[in-house]
């Protein structure tokens, strides 16, 4: 791989939390141009590694490069004009408006834009994630679906080269799931590189360029979703029966759970 496509690159990343093992001796790269889903059961590791790749979680043994720099030579204020991280929980305790929760996208960028650079920042990024109409509203009067989309066009307003979303469609209905996926995957034909975690295998086989499977704190599998998601590694990993159909129209992989009756 060409160091110009690797946002990331991990070799032999080990992390231990509490005296226990959560990652061990993952060897990943993650491209620009490329939405990447992590996915595995839980307490496989995916979040971790997201939170090593965020620089909030330190790595216990191996190497994290970030555009060929290791990733904790970065101050912090350059780290959040670089990497935008979404994470699980978006609650916001206080009344602000819909506009008010993406303006804050626009703080590591203080002193360095001007307002005029932050307002077409924050403009752009509330078209992108379709969230105009929603500017005056109350967020925490949102609903889920809302509040997905206001808190994604926060991170699109930070204005960076890499995404690292924690189950950015978690609670969502089928309506919004899609439309997450689809704005990740337009974020990435734009050449930022989208780093996702997610838990729905079909989603993941429709949306994501690439798989990282986890089990256990270690990459059990990366590459294409059709060459990834069969039903042998993925019974394996989630110690349950699966089928694994080609969606005839998409020509994409989809999950779906062996029941029997």
């Amino acid at each position: 791989m060409d160091v110009t496509d690797a946002a990331f690159r991990l070799t032999d990343v080990g992390c231990g939390l509490g005296g226990r093992t959560i990652l061990s001796e993952v060897a990943l790269d993650i491209r620009r141009s490329h939405v990447l889903a992590l996915v595995g059961p839980n307490g496989a590791g995916k979040s971790t590694l997201l939170g090593v790749l965020t620089g909030d979680v330190r790595s216990s043994s191996g190497e994290v490069l970030l555009a060929d720099r290791p990733l904790d030579s970065w101050g912090p204020r350059v780290l959040s004009r670089t990497r935008a991280v979404l994470l699980q929980d978006n609650a916001v305790t206080f009344s602000s408006t819909a506009r008010q929760v993406v303006e804050i996208g626009r703080a590591p960028w203080i002193g360095v834009a001007d307002a005029e650079a932050d307002e077409r920042a924050i403009d752009e990024a509330m078209r992108s994630a379709d969230v105009i109409p929603l500017a005056s509203r109350s967020f925490p009067a949102l609903s889920g679906g809302e509040r997905a989309h206001s808190s994604l066009a926060r991170v699109l307003a930070q204005d960076t080269d890499i995404l690292l979303l924690d189950e950015p469609t978690a609670a969502l209905d089928l309506r919004h799931q899609e439309e997450i996926m689809r704005l990740a995957r337009r974020l990435a034909r734009g050449g930022r590189a989208v780093v996702v975690v997610l838990h729905d295998l079909s989603l993941v086989g429709a949306s994501a360029d690439e798989v990282a499977v986890f089990d256990g704190g270690t990459l059990r599998a990366h590459g294409a979703p059709d060459e990834v998601l069969d039903a042998e590694l993925t019974e394996s990993v989630y110690g349950t029966p699966v089928r694994v159909v080609t969606d005839p129209g998409a020509g994409k992989p989809i999950v779906l759970p062996r029941r029997e009756g």
